[in-house]
């Protein structure tokens, strides 16, 4: 498997990003407020995620959708798939940091 060219060993891929869209890191040991706040911002954009989901089937259901407010959601799906597919890398990396660790311990 190739190495994600957005994560960095032993750092987390933060859930917001930077100047310019650049991708945030934290280095440290995932306990400090920072984490809890990653956490927190993963959590809400999960949550998210699924209440948009819910809104899409409804507004397919909905004959009299117009078209506008389908290109709306279109472009709220397409901002929610970005976050949850940030925090799949995040977590991805994470748990393979931890298999490699559990390999070899003590590097």
């Amino acid at each position: 498997m190739s190495p994600d060219p957005h994560t960095t060993d032993g750092a987390r891929l933060l859930p917001w990003t930077g100047d310019g869209g650049k991708p945030c890191y934290l280095v440290g040991d995932g306990e400090g407020y920072v984490s809890r706040v990653a956490d927190n911002v993963e959590s809400v954009q999960l949550g998210m995620a699924v209440d948009l989901l819910g809104h899409v089937e409804d507004l397919l259901g909905d004959r009299s959708a117009t078209p506008e407010q389908l290109r709306y959601v279109v472009a709220r799906l397409a901002e929610s798939l970005r976050e949850v597919h940030r925090v799949a890398r995040s977590r991805g990396a994470r748990l393979a940091t931890v298999a490699v660790r559990a390999e070899h311990p003590g590097q």
